[in-house]
C-alpha cells in the first residue's frame, strides 16, 4: 500500500461501554488470567452479534436468506459513494451523488455524533422505501449508515428491500463526514460466521 494513501476507520469501538439496541445483549469483557500470575492474557467476550459496526446478513430478515459466509469476499469491498444527508435522507440528493453498480453506498446523517446518547436508539432518520428500490434499481452492493437501523418500525421494509436483493446493510458507522468530497475505496469485513450479522471493522482507503 502506498504511504501517500489516507486510511479512515469508519468503525466504533467495541467494548463494555459500547451502547446497543435496546433488548439486545450488552457487551461484557473480562480478562481471563494475566501475565503476572498465568503468563499470558486473554478475554472472555460476549455480545449480540449486531453490536458497534456490523453488517446485516438477508437471513437476519428474510427466511432461508443467505448468511453472511455465504458471500465472497469482494462483495464487502467497493467503491464508496458518499451521500450528504444530514438534512434529511432525499432521493434527489442520492441521485446527484450518482451511485454506480457495485458501489457501497455511504448515508452520511450526522448521527454518529449521538452515538452515547439514549436519543440515537429512539429518533434516528430512516431511509424512504423509494430510495431502497432506487439502491436496487442501481444495483449496490452494500448501503451503510451511521444510524443504528435502517428501519425505525417492525415492519422493517428497508431490511426487506435491500436484503431481499443481496444488497448488505452496515449500521452504527462513524467518521462519514469526513469522506465528503472524496474518492475512496471501502472494506467492510465481517467475522466470517454463518449468521445473520457480525461486528466488522470498516475502513476507507482514499485514492491518492
Amino acid at each position: 500500500m502506498s504511504s501517500f494513501q489516507r486510511i479512515i476507520d469508519l468503525s466504533v469501538p467495541l467494548n463494555n461501554s459500547t451502547p446497543v439496541y435496546p433488548g439486545d445483549p450488552t457487551v461484557e469483557i473480562s480478562p481471563l488470567g494475566s501475565v503476572q500470575e498465568n503468563g499470558y492474557i486473554l478475554h472472555s467476550i460476549t455480545f449480540g452479534n449486531h453490536a458497534g459496526t456490523h453488517i446485516d446478513a438477508p437471513s437476519h430478515m428474510i427466511e432461508n436468506g443467505r448468511s453472511l459466509d455465504a458471500y465472497p469476499l469482494d462483495h464487502f469491498i467497493g467503491n464508496s459513494c458518499y451521500v450528504d444527508a444530514r438534512t434529511g435522507f432525499d432521493l434527489e440528493n442520492l441521485k446527484n451523488a450518482k451511485p454506480a453498480e457495485g458501489d457501497i453506498v455511504l448515508f452520511d446523517t450526522g448521527f454518529s455524533e449521538l452515538y452515547y446518547n439514549s436519543t440515537y436508539f429512539t429518533d434516528f432518520p430512516v431511509l424512504s422505501s423509494e430510495i431502497s428500490n432506487y439502491l436496487v434499481e442501481v444495483g449496490v452492493k452494500m448501503v451503510g449508515l451511521d444510524t443504528c437501523s435502517a428501519d425505525n418500525n417492525k415492519q422493517f421494509i428497508n431490511h426487506k428491500i435491500l436484503l431481499n436483493n443481496d444488497i448488505l446493510i452496515i449500521e452504527n458507522l462513524t467518521n462519514l463526514q469526513q469522506l465528503k468530497g472524496l474518492q475512496c475505496t471501502v472494506f467492510a469485513l465481517p467475522i466470517k460466521l454463518n449468521l445473520d450479522g457480525a461486528p466488522a471493522r470498516v475502513i476507507a482507503v482514499v485514492e491518492s
